[in-house]
């Protein structure tokens, strides 16, 4: 099928490189699903349904919900290069980060706050390139991109790849062609064509890459539209799937199929890429979700079993850090209202019980110290 399917054409820019047109989806002829990519989207979806249905049957859904976009948020950026971790994002969150280790750790931050922003949004503006241009402009504002013109449409050439366009891998879209092809995007995403969700999503994703609108920030912006896509579907009601986690452990294949699409038509075997990443995805977030849902109750228990008189400040402490996985002695005393003396008691007890443990900015500046259980199970993820 990919040897009769024409996605785009490369035109001869004045300055002798060519450039990609791609032409708007969806693909013509359409993608030929057979029995084993039907099943994979099937299989996809049914995933993302037990995953919905874990992240509504937890006590606070909208705090379960934001360790997973922490973990999204850092897996997405360390695919373009970041190399701040969950850990200095927790503790930048508490105030404790070290100066050495500050690093790129704003594009963590920035990430969340973009993914926030736009499911807020949601409520009121669809998915468009409005939208886009808010999150893109909260992603790269303070941080590296900083000067590549945050939330505005390129007015120059980009590539992918090579050290100029003449020796890149891939030129997407002059800066003249882009209206026009990001017009094309938004009519897709919002077309009353039939089509299944997933598949939809997994289109505009390699369209937007494709069309690179961006001079920076076009990898992490596309991947956030994933999400809003899929809550704005109603697929999920929860930001809960980090599909950056199978992007990151497949890179290398991520950039080839892309390439592939635009090069040979072969959006079978993206869909194949893109689906078997979505079913991954789900099935580990499911399962973290049953293993959240299970710890919290064991460690409720934990603490009502050994933990006497301070059981009632125990428990609420572990609400608290489910929130804020990183807290020093002080902010423990001022969030339950305790003495210094007090907190510092009652987080002596956590550690014992194996459920506290100090980071190593502890030793360092201010008594810092984390749930430690609940933030490896998320480590262990990647």
């Amino acid at each position: 099928m990919t040897d009769l399917r024409t996605t785009g054409e490369y035109v001869v820019q004045p300055r002798g490189y060519r450039a990609f047109l791609p032409r708007p989806l969806p693909p013509d002829p359409p993608i030929a699903f057979d029995d084993a990519l039907l099943d994979l989207l099937s299989r996809a979806d049914r995933s993302l349904g037990r995953l919905d249905g874990l992240s509504e049957i937890v006590p606070d859904p909208d705090l379960f919900a934001y360790m997973f976009v922490r973990k999204e948020a850092e897996l997405s950026c360390q695919i373009e290069g970041t190399q701040s971790s969950m850990d200095d994002l927790l503790l930048a969150e508490a105030g404790v980060l070290g100066p050495d280790k500050h690093g790129d750790v704003g594009e963590i931050v920035n990430y969340i706050g973009a993914m926030r922003h736009g499911l807020a949004r949601l409520a009121d503006l669809p998915v468009s390139m409005r939208l886009v241009r808010e999150i893109h402009e909260r992603l790269l504002s303070g941080v590296r991109g900083q000067e590549k013109a945050p939330g505005e449409v390129r007015r120059t050439q980009n590539w992918i790849g090579g050290s100029r366009p003449d020796n890149a891998v891939f030129v997407p879209p002059p800066p003249e062609a882009l209206t026009e092809a990001l017009g094309a995007w938004e009519r897709f995403v919002h077309s009353d064509h039939p089509m299944p969700p997933l598949v939809r999503i997994g289109l505009a994703h390699a369209q937007f890459e494709t069309i690179h609108p961006f001079l920076d920030g076009n990898g992490r912006t596309g991947r956030l539209l994933i999400t809003f896509l899929l809550c704005e579907r109603g697929v999920l009601r929860q930001p809960v799937l980090f599909s950056s986690l199978y992007f990151k452990r497949r890179r290398s294949e991520y950039y080839d199929r892309l390439q592939a699409t635009r090069d040979r038509g072969d959006y079978e075997g993206w869909m194949r890429y893109f689906l078997t990443g979505v079913l991954d995805s789900a099935e580990a977030a499911a399962q973290a979700a049953s293993r959240l849902v299970a710890m919290r109750e064991e460690h409720t228990c934990l603490v009502r079993e050994t933990m006497g008189r301070a059981a009632p400040s125990a428990l609420l402490l572990l609400e608290a850090l489910a929130r804020a996985p990183v807290m020093t002695v002080n902010q423990v005393a001022e969030r339950l209202r305790l003495t210094h003396t007090g907190a510092n008691r009652l987080v002596e007890r956590l550690v014992k019980e194996g459920l506290m443990a100090p980071t190593d900015e502890a030793r360092r500046r201010n008594r810092a110290f984390e749930y430690a259980p609940y933030v490896d199970l998320f480590n262990r993820l990647a």
